[in-house]
């Protein structure tokens, strides 16, 4: 069975693993250190038993939030994971203020392009060569109602800090 819960400091190392399967260019378990004291971040993390096998991460800045990464380990990949895991993203960052959040991704990432379209993400533009492991391009994607998505949403969710 899969939960849900907030990164903690000990998360560091299983969510550097997550990152390590997923990125060419990982993020280090000291980052993720950092970021669980961080108080302008935001992060979920996916455990099936004890075992972290995903995560999702954003930092709120006034009303806004910039998803940094979501990851699952290769395994889990595929089977509906992705969905909740950004929905619980998504409320936590709108309980947290966040009424807008935007995201980057690759144009080669067609699954997660459908995902982020499903969830309510809207293409607003290009970021030409963003990605440094291959100059590949980003699409800029934006969802500018987070808080009615909350409302229609969130309420049949677990609140994700439990």
């Amino acid at each position: 069975m899969i939960s849900f819960r907030p990164l903690r400091a000990e998360d560091a190392e299983g969510v550097a693993r997550v990152e390590r399967e997923s990125f060419p260019t990982p993020w280090s378990r000291e980052d993720f250190w950092r970021e669980a004291s961080n108080d302008f971040a935001c992060y979920i993390v996916a455990l099936e038993d004890e075992e972290i096998v995903g995560f999702g991460g954003c930092w709120i800045s006034f009303e806004e939030a910039q998803v940094t990464n979501i990851a699952l380990a290769s395994l889990h990949r595929g089977r509906g994971l992705g969905k909740p895991l950004m929905t619980r993203l998504m409320c936590a960052a709108a309980e947290r203020g966040a009424e807008r959040m935007t995201l980057e991704v690759r144009p080669s990432n067609a699954p997660a392009i459908r995902l982020y379209e499903g969830l309510g993400f809207a293409a607003i533009g290009v970021r030409r060569k963003y990605y440094q492991d291959n100059g590949e391009d980003a699409i800029l994607m934006w969802h500018t109602k987070l808080k009615e998505f909350v409302d229609e949403r969130c309420s049949a969710e677990t609140d994700a800090r439990d």
